[in-house]
């Protein structure tokens, strides 16, 4: 199960990078999901739910402007394998199956990027534009880690 939910954490980390362990380290904070035995306990901490935070919010503006890159550029490719293989890892640590998960949370990601564009561009060309496109993918992405961080 473990390496399951590391995929699903990494599908929504290729669709917003922070929004993944922003979860993971609200979970913690909030006791739904026990960090403290693990090498991740640090994102159960105040700090780490501040800055995860300040970063999600900051990813969902900047997602809306035009001058944006696409996902798929090398660099924003490849904060998403590695925010998707980290929140992959933590969230096997709880199982004591770091590498799967970060393996599992690396190819989440990669899936969450390709998909993500994809149906984000089908979106937009049915909708006639990218912004309500973009929010139904911001909702996705919330909602899907919502639901990976209760069944962890």
């Amino acid at each position: 199960m473990s390496v399951l939910l590391s995929l699903l954490i990494g599908i929504v980390a290729g669709s917003r990078a922070m929004t993944a362990p922003a979860a993971l380290a609200w979970a913690g904070w909030l006791g739904w999901i026990d960090l403290a035995p693990t090498w991740a306990s640090f994102l159960a901490s105040g700090w780490a739910v501040l800055i995860l935070s300040a970063l999600a919010l900051v990813e969902f503006v900047t997602d809306q402007l035009p001058t944006t890159p696409s996902r798929k550029v090398p660099p924003q490719f490849g904060a998403r394998i590695l925010s998707g293989g980290f929140s992959g890892a933590a969230l096997g640590a709880l199982a004591g199956s770091a590498i799967p998960g970060l393996l599992a949370g690396s190819l989440g990601a990669v899936l969450g990027t390709l998909g993500g564009a994809a149906v984000r561009g089908a979106l937009a060309s049915a909708f006639g534009s990218d912004r309500p496109a973009a929010f139904l993918e911001d909702a996705a992405a919330i909602l899907l880690a919502l639901a990976v961080v209760a069944l962890a």
